[in-house]
């Protein structure tokens, strides 16, 4: 299990301004030995996004003897400091940031007096990746061809000098797009959105790769990693290489799978924006009722999934060239289904939550089920949050048992939380997110000297599917907001969401399979991975490939009970379908509905409303125990007093020694009563947070 650090260090009480992170000091590296980190994210070298000769000022820029005085450290020398501590740093490559910079020169033009934050002194102009790409500045930065001695050319084979005209990704109106969830509103810089799909930014990403590794970093970290799916929100991306790519995609479908409205067109020249705005349709109003929006989706989830493998493919290859091995990872925010395929290409799954709430376990566990067998580090997310609110409370000595919630809930339900350390604020509040140093070393020696209670697999009796094809569509619309709200709209019903809420309310632990469509992401769902559960969920799947379908009607016959809710299986033949849900193993009923969705009853009882997830050990299993019964007044979470737990554990008979292991006090055996593999103990308290450990013989 990963400690993670969230480390972007930016300072308290200014913006949190992109790309360029603040500069490294010693005394960090100390702070995160305290925490026992194994992993920073968000951590080095972001400001390629700016130019390749500022990334590599911050990779290995002179630091000045005052500087040094107090520890400072360029990047390059931060790593290497880390590595004395065996702590791995990934470099952000930040891929979706184009900047443009306001910057104050001296008369000649060879020296930086402000930039960003200007002073009214100097010689006024912009700094930026137009200036870099035009060799604006030949006295302050080396010349685009020191870094690519051929020039940058085009798709058209034009050369290119301006990196943003070129690269933006554009709107249906061919206006280019700002990635407005980074740009300050009360500053005068710009960021621009840029398109993985054009090749030539693709090898401008590269060069900020080869700087990165030369600096030494253990991996590469791709920001923004569904470029550029992510511009949907401002109504792109309508670029040249976006409208080739879906030209390309038509034409290479078979006939009889070509949408009908395609009959009239010429494929050779189709622009899909030129086409939707000829059918009044703006990209933007009710875009996934859009015509072809289902191709257009498809086509860059290809995208998608081939140039974040290349740029991956890129990292470790010239790794290798240097006589190096890095990992590779990439935010895969939200985990939109449409980051499934890009899960094959990283070593570790970083993911930035799209909300951040003091509860939410469910979400958790879909976290897991997406990372598999790899590990997974969570961030906060500054935006339709919680994350606000929880700073300003620490600030003033309050809600310590929130954060010890925020840290611990992700642990105990298979995806840790990092610890945020000047952790991103968004745009806007001019703070960054520095937990109270001795809170964080608390909760981080807990997790570090508990690391054997945590498991990738679990316990679990239950398994709740999360269908792809059937889910997508509702989720989108719940969930169409852009990255500056990050608000989700309560009227739109998603079945999947309510089941799991109302499973993980009751204190139901329950594991999530995930059902691919087969074209974004391959479906590789076997009767196997279905069969070690007595209950399985199916909450609207009314979208199943034949595979599927296969490994339901086989767990079936296994003994496994299968419960459906709202639509099933209108994919399939009417038959097929009316012979499924006949079977005696297949029970329907309403996803609010928990004694329906627990027919077989349950597998764990508590007397007290915990949040609990199963791991299993090699040799017996760890019950986590999280408590979200805070008191806002009393600034604390409610104690519980005793607790009676049953849990069942099939195969378990032979687990008879318990010791109870609170997050806030010493370790204490426990007695157990064992029957029929179902194991009772008694707990003396429950605080924030607890593990039950049962060791013993396991069958």
């Amino acid at each position: 299990m990963h400690r993670g650090v969230y480390f972007d260090g930016w300072f308290s009480r200014q913006h949190c301004y992109h790309p360029s992170l603040p500069p490294r000091r010693l005394r960090m590296v100390d702070d995160l030995v305290d925490y026992r980190a194994t992993v920073l994210v968000w951590a080095a070298m972001g400001g390629g996004s700016l130019s390749l000769p500022y990334l590599e000022a911050e990779a290995f820029g002179e630091i000045s003897a005052r500087d040094r005085f107090y520890g400072f450290v360029n990047d390059s020398e931060f790593v290497a400091e880390c590595h004395q501590h065996d702590i791995a740093v990934f470099g952000i490559v930040f891929e979706a940031q184009g900047w443009e910079f306001p910057v104050e020169l001296d008369a000649d033009e060879s020296t930086v007096l402000a930039l960003n934050e200007l002073r009214g002194v100097g010689t006024p102009g912009w700094l930026g990746l137009r200036e870099f790409s035009a060799n604006r500045y030949p006295r302050l930065w080396k010349p685009v061809e020191h870094y690519f001695p051929d020039g940058l050319v085009n798709s058209l084979g034009e050369p290119v000098t301006d990196l943003i005209e070129e690269c933006v990704a554009r709107d249906i109106h061919q206006q280019p797009c700002h990635a407005r969830w980074v740009e300050c509103p009360d500053r005068d810089h710009q960021c621009f959105y840029m398109d993985r799909n054009n090749p030539v930014w693709r090898e401008y990403l590269k060069a900020v790769i080869r700087i990165q590794v030369d600096a030494g970093v253990d991996g590469i970290q791709l920001d923004e990693a569904e470029l550029p799916m992510g511009a949907f929100q401002y109504g792109a991306c309508f670029c040249k290489d976006c409208m080739r790519l879906f030209r390309e995609h038509l034409r290479n479908q078979p006939a009889d799978r070509r949408s009908p409205l395609l009959g009239d067109v010429d494929l050779e020249t189709f622009h899909y924006g030129e086409w939707l705005l000829a059918q009044g349709h703006d990209f933007q109003t009710d875009r996934e009722r859009s015509p072809l929006f289902g191709d257009y989706y498809r086509a860059q989830c290809a995208a998608i999934k081939r140039y974040f493998a290349e740029l991956a493919d890129y990292a470790r290859s010239y790794a290798r060239s240097v006589g190096r091995e890095v990992l590779v990872s990439g935010n895969f925010f939200n985990l939109d289904p449409s980051y499934l395929p890009l899960a094959e290409d990283v070593d570790l799954i970083i993911t930035e939550m799209r909300n951040t709430t003091y509860r939410q376990p469910e979400w958790y566990r879909y976290v897991a089920a997406f990372a598999g067998s790899k590990d997974v580090v969570v961030v906060e997310n500054p935006y339709g949050g919680v994350v606000p609110e929880l700073v300003d409370l620490l600030k003033r000595g309050r809600g310590h048992d929130l954060f010890r919630l925020s840290l611990y809930e992700g642990a105990a339900f298979g995806a840790t939380m990092t610890v945020p350390y000047g952790a991103w604020m968004g745009s806007t509040i001019e703070d960054a997110f520095y937990p109270p140093h001795e809170l964080a070393v608390e909760i981080q020696n807990f997790l570090a000297d508990h690391e054997r209670l945590y498991s990738k697999v679990s316990w679990h009796e239950t398994a709740v599917v999360f269908s792809v094809a059937s889910t997508r569509e509702l989720i989108g619309r719940a969930d169409a907001s852009d990255n500056l709200s990050n608000a989700r709209d309560a009227s739109v019903r998603v079945p999947y969401r309510v089941a799991t809420e109302t499973l993980a309310q009751a204190s139901v632990p329950f594991d999530v399979v995930i059902f691919p469509d087969g074209e974004t992401a391959p479906d590789r769902v076997v009767t196997e991975s279905l069969t070690g559960y007595r209950t399985v969920v199916l909450p609207d799947c009314f979208d199943l490939t034949a595979r599927q379908v296969t490994a339901l009607t086989s767990c079936l016959a296994e003994g496994t009970v299968l419960v459906v809710t709202d639509r099933f299986g209108e994919s399939m033949g009417k038959e097929e379908r009316r012979a499924l849900l006949d079977h005696p193993g297949v029970r329907v009923a309403e996803a609010e509905d928990l004694a329906g969705l627990t027919p077989l009853g349950p597998q764990v009882t508590v007397s007290a409303p915990l949040g609990v997830n199963v791991h299993r050990l090699e040799d017996g299993a760890a019950v986590h125990l999280v408590n979200y019964d805070h008191d806002q007044e009393r600034d604390g979470v409610r104690r519980t007093g005793e607790v009676t737990m049953s849990v069942r554990l099939p195969g378990g008979a032979g687990l008879r020694t318990a010791t109870y292991r609170p997050a806030d006090g010493d370790a204490v055996p426990l007695e157990v009563d064992t029957g029929d593999d179902v194991h009772t103990v008694t707990l003396p308290d429950v605080g924030v947070y607890a593990v039950v450990e049962l060791t013993g013989e396991v069958s």
